[in-house]
């Protein structure tokens, strides 16, 4: 039986075992940064880590203390039964001699070792409760890799401030590192190696911003901290701070804290909400009567003076309105940093600025004003773009400045983007401590629905009804609201930063390419979907936990992952921009990852086997028969029964009513009676072409080299369409590579299935016996009737796993393994809805592509082929000759 990889203790997604030859200080193959795109300081993972690395590192700021620290989890035992993990890779060293090496994977137990970044922040006039964290967490005794003992590594003005008192309290000296020098580093990692760390947010809406990293540079880093520094950024190590403002975080902090009484920053930002600061700030409608000064293009609602107006009011502080002061306060502050960083640019001919600094902290109204501040002044030329890790940029590099962590050479496409649960928030309120682990997550969800709280999207706190900015007019939200992301009411969503993932190389243009063909920014087409996963919930519920055994505990996960998903969906709803730029792939990958959040690792195992088995048994027919046919006539048949076969997708509605009246092997011939051309998308004569043979010899004319088959459905869809292609292929002398799934999804076909599947059906057929001796998949089989002779001249069929866990792909981000195929790949065969219709049915490719699909959804069928439910694709797509 298949085995499934192990998720860690946390619930993260399993961890591959690809290793290195030289494994640097700190391990990041698999690991995570926790948190949705919108949390604040969200934790990384590390799952691998088996080093002892550096800790910790900290940034004391004038107002705040900002500090990153590693922390490992005790290793595990691995049982034979509920969770597995992933053996060590077994190189097969004969497999060369096609061009690649190919990398079998076997299951069985082996401990993982593993830990996260974590990212905390205490307010500087509490640095006790720092270093009383510091204490609790003994990170002060670990030993840190690349530093001496007792050493921490910190940057910020608190670094000499503080030495003492870290010295006596922790035994520790603190080695200062630069300031500027930490937060330039910790901006440029990120802006290098994760695709959603920036984005712009304007009018109310975030939108993420791909960094092309050839063009990175130059950019004008504004940290708002206490104060504000303007940094030119002009590459790795090559800075200048060249401007910054007195008027920053400690201003807005300290004035509001004397005119509000507010007792945290947080709180001064939270009662901002609420606020209307015409009550306070003078404009220039209070000048002109309420007329516009239109001569110089002021209108009446822009401020012309913060605070002006209470110059003309004999009141008490008292009778000011709390709100209405943190709004003109917070709008004066942010609409000045926002000038001054425009004239900075301007002086450098700057066109992207950045912020960060815990100032901004993700609050909505304070980046829309900034935004506007940029826009307005540069008349559009210049933009502002914000930071997900904005308050950690020096101690993050701080952190990085500990001996050979092995981060400097990540790039975008090694990290991809999760959805696993973070930490639950409701009405700004975090409800318990922080979840640690699986039962964390579960206890946490009874407790909150036993208090009766649903698990809803956060609710928009309403737009205040202010003015201007101070030269142009109030921004304007969608809907008229805007909300603090501290609001939310549940941080979701996890960054995967994985070295062994790049390009797919034979992308026409990576630069161009989109993968997902369904529109979700459209709010009805985002619905339709949303109400889809929604509507199968309850099924998968059943069949997730009839698949672990039905007990009471695995009931109780069940529940738990239902409620986490629709927080998942409702949130989105409510926030289409929640997780950076949403399409159907990320929406389909977010239901796996939840499962897996639960420890739920393939729901449709039994039902994947026992299809298997029922297709297997109609096999040796099926083969016979195409072999009594003619090569045309066979191609023709091959193409049909791939495409009949693909009716088999538990991920669709429409199919499971059909499982509900009829056996698979009767809906299998019931579709094959059906398949009549001319089919929606018909190109199968335009293939058949590419695949003549002489007429005489029956040799192809013009065999492919090597071919990437990316298969989808177990049963039927694998055993009866696929495998035969791929013998039909493999007849005609070319190599064929199977690619599947690296993770379970629905009841896709994975890579650690295949060998199983292919050895059961080459007991069937001496050609794929042959072919699959060769090709390292029957490695436990000898083959007296393979000679030496016979082994240099069989094509190879081997397997390799695509890198993800989802129904679709996306190409920007596939297996090293796979990457390596792609210098003699000239066919590449997409088959399923996922991955020829959800996602890259416009995609261009540098070879010859087939698309093969049975369409399952009405929707789908409308929008992409302007068809109807199972009507088929058979997109052909030649290589275009230069």
């Amino acid at each position: 039986m298949s085995s499934s990889p192990r998720p860690s203790e946390d619930g993260e997604e399993p961890v591959s075992s690809r290793t290195s030859p030289i494994r640097p200080l700190l391990d990041l193959s698999g690991a995570a940064i926790q948190g949705s795109r919108e949390d604040k300081n969200p934790s990384i993972v590390l799952p691998n880590q088996s080093e002892e690395i550096s800790h910790f590192a900290v940034d004391l700021g004038g107002s705040l203390i900002k500090l990153v620290y590693f922390s490992r989890r005790a290793d595990r035992e691995t049982t034979n039964s509920g969770n597995r993990a992933l053996s060590p890779v077994r190189k097969l060293d004969h497999l060369k001699r096609g061009g690649f090496e190919a990398e079998l994977r076997r299951y069985g137990g082996f401990p993982i070792l593993g830990g996260r970044l974590h990212f905390v922040k205490f307010e500087t006039s509490k640095v006790n409760d720092c270093l009383d964290f510091i204490q609790s967490k003994r990170l002060h005794l670990c030993k840190a890799g690349g530093a001496k003992d007792g050493v921490i590594k910190a940057t910020g003005g608190g670094a000499f401030k503080f030495a003492d008192m870290f010295k006596e309290r922790l035994g520790a000296t603190i080695d200062k590192e630069d300031e500027m020098g930490c937060l330039v580093a910790g901006a440029n990692f990120l802006l290098r190696a994760i695709r959603d760390e920036a984005f712009t947010h304007l009018e109310g809406e975030k939108k993420f911003v791909q960094i092309d990293h050839n063009d990175l540079y130059p950019y004008l880093l504004v940290n708002i901290g206490s104060g504000v520094s303007m940094i030119k950024v002009d590459g790795d190590g090559q800075y200048e701070r060249v401007s910054g403002t007195n008027v920053g975080g400690g201003t807005f902090w300290g004035l509001g804290r004397l005119l509000t009484k507010s007792k945290s920053f947080d709180e001064l930002l939270e009662i901002s909400q609420g606020g209307d600061n015409s009550a306070i700030d003078m404009l220039v409608g209070d000048i002109y009567g309420g007329l516009d000064y239109s001569k110089i293009g002021l209108s009446a609602s822009t401020i012309a003076s913060s605070f002006g107006k209470v110059i003309g009011q004999d009141k008490p502080l008292s009778e000011y309105r709390r709100e209405d002061i943190a709004l003109s306060l917070l709008r004066m502050i942010s609409y000045n940093i926002g000038q001054v960083a425009y004239l900075n640019a301007l002086r450098y001919g700057l066109k992207r600025i950045f912020f960060g600094g815990f100032f901004i902290r993700g609050h909505a109204y304070t980046m829309d004003t900034m935004s506007f501040a940029i826009r307005y002044w540069s008349k559009g030329e210049a933009q502002a773009m914000f930071l997900r890790h904005e308050g950690f940029l020096g101690a993050l590099g701080a952190f990085l400045n500990y001996d050979k962590h092995g981060l400097s050479n990540l790039t975008a496409h090694q990290c991809v983007e999760r959805f696993p649960m973070g930490a639950p928030y409701a009405r700004g309120e975090v409800y318990g401590p922080p979840i640690r682990d699986l039962n964390g997550k579960i206890t946490w969800m009874d407790k909150f629905v036993s208090k009766g709280n649903e698990i809803t999207a956060p609710v928009p706190t309403s737009y205040p009804g202010t003015t201007g900015l101070g030269g142009f007019e109030r921004p304007l939200a969608r809907s008229c609201s805007l909300r603090s992301d501290a609001s939310a009411a549940l941080n979701v969503g996890v960054l995967h930063l994985v070295p062994s993932l790049e390009p797919f190389p034979l992308l026409a243009d990576i630069q161009s390419y989109e993968p997902n063909t369904v529109d979700l920014s459209d709010q009805s087409e985002r619905e339709y979907w949303l109400k889809i996963l929604s509507s199968n919930l309850s099924d998968l519920v059943e069949k997730a936990v009839a698949s672990e055994g039905g007990t009471p505990d695995v009931i109780r996960r069940g529940d738990a992952f239902a409620r986490a998903f629709k927080a998942h969906l409702a949130r989105l709803r409510e926030e289409p921009a929640a997780y950076g730029q949403l399409g159907l792939a990320n929406l389909l990958e977010m239901r796996e990852e939840c499962l897996r959040e639960f420890h739920f690792q393939d729901v449709y195992l039994a039902i994947k086997q026992r299809e298997n088995e029922a297709s297997m048994v109609v096999l040796p027919d099926l083969l016979a028969e195409l072999d009594s046919l003619e090569p045309s006539a066979r191609l023709l048949a091959l193409i049909e029964g791939v495409l009949a076969a693909n009716i088999f997708d538990w991920g669709s509605r429409a199919c499971v009513e059909l499982y509900r009246s009829g056996t698979i092997l009767e809906i299998y011939r019931m579709s094959r009676n059906k398949m009549r051309r001319p089919w929606r998308v018909d190109d199968f004569d335009s293939f058949c072409d590419r695949m003549r043979v002489n007429e005489i010899t029956g040799i192809p004319l013009k065999p492919h080299k090597r071919a990437l088959l990316f298969v989808d459905n177990s049963g039927a869809d694998i055993v009866l369409g696929m495998i035969p292609l791929a013998r039909e292929l493999l007849m005609r002398g070319t190599e064929v590579v199977l690619v599947a799934n690296s993770l379970p999804t629905i009841n896709d076909v994975t890579a650690v299935e295949l060998p199983s599947i292919i050895a059961a059906a080459a007991k069937h057929c001496e050609i794929l016996r042959k072919a699959a001796t060769a090709g390292g998949l029957l490695v436990d089989v000898v083959d007296d009737d393979l000679t030496e002779k016979d082994q240099a001249e069989v094509p190879f069929l081997t397997v390799v796993e695509n890198g993800c866990g989802s129904p679709c792909i996306d190409f920007r981000q596939v297996s090293s393994e796979l990457a390596s195929l792609a210098d003699d790949t000239d066919l590449v065969v997409l088959e399923g809805m996922g991955r020829a219709l959800h996602t890259n049915f416009n995609a261009k490719f540098k070879c010859d592509v087939l698309k093969l699909a049975m369409v399952k959804n009405q929707r789908l069928a409308e929008q992409i082929i302007n068809g109807s439910i199972y009507d088929c694709v058979c997109r052909f797509e030649p290589k275009e000759q230069s």
